[in-house]
């Protein structure tokens, strides 16, 4: 029964990927409304504090995390066990990303400007994610005609030229550009074509004796920023609830 809607309801392979995101997508909005709730003050829920000390959620979320992926790993293609490890894997991967921002700083930003990195962070892993149910394949292998899949040489070449794109524009200070890249090449030939960020590793090497390109650099991110930044915080309060005000400090 499982083979067969395997092979007749979804492409061969993709129900665990499905499973998975589709359990990433609700942790994530469950765990960001419980959350919200504990912050507001309202409903049954509260902190986790053992001893007095404050159990994030990223540590559940690890160990889902592993137990799903290792379960995943040897439990093969087919059957319940695939399907029961995915869920748990896109739980743990939900719980893990929430406090992406927490990760990164060591610090508990949930509630800060620094906590945004962690809703952006999911936002692509869920696009990232919808790209490979979509068929993407990294670094442009889908693109390639069954002919030009069986010349090693074509293959080697599309992947090594795919890879360079994607660096190129990692260098250019373009992260999220660079990842959905891997899946979509005209995204990593439209970021390593474009002026690098100010500040990035290729603006600090290339554009140290242009000034001109590091004027039109400046000039492009500040135009790009003011236009995008506005509306991302919005979308991005939407999603996970507005970080609170910085305290003001007050003058004596």
């Amino acid at each position: 029964m499982g083979r067969w809607f395997y092979d007749n309801i979804i492409e061969p392979g993709k129900l665990p990927m499905l499973l998975a995101l589709a359990s990433f997508v609700l942790t994530f909005a469950v765990t960001r409304t419980v959350t919200r709730l504990i912050r507001a003050g309202r409903g049954p829920f509260r902190n986790i504090t053992p001893g007095g000390l404050h159990i994030h959620h990223v540590v559940p979320g690890v160990v889902l995390t592993v137990v799903g992926g290792f379960g995943a790993t040897g439990s093969g293609q087919y059957g319940l066990a695939a399907a029961g490890f995915a869920i748990v894997f896109g739980a743990g991967a939900g719980l893990v990303l929430d406090e992406f921002a927490l990760i990164v700083h060591i610090d508990d930003v949930y509630w800060t400007e620094e906590g945004r990195k962690s809703v952006e962070v999911v936002v692509l892993a869920i696009a990232l994610g919808a790209l490979v149910l979509g068929g993407f394949s990294p670094l442009g292998v889908d693109t390639l005609t069954p002919e030009e899949r069986q010349s090693r040489t074509v293959f080697l070449l599309t992947l090594a030229l795919n890879f360079v794109l994607v660096l190129i524009t990692l260098a250019k200070g373009k992260l999220r550009m660079a990842l959905i890249g891997t899946l979509v090449p005209f995204v990593a030939v439209f970021g390593a074509l474009r002026l690098a960020r100010p500040g990035s590793l290729w603006a600090r090497r290339c554009y140290r004796e242009r000034p001109r390109a590091r004027a039109r650099a400046a000039l492009r991110s500040y135009r790009h920023d003011r236009r995008w930044d506005r509306p991302r915080r919005r979308f991005q309060d939407l999603i996970g609830g507005a970080p609170d005000r910085p305290a003001r400090s007050r003058s004596r």
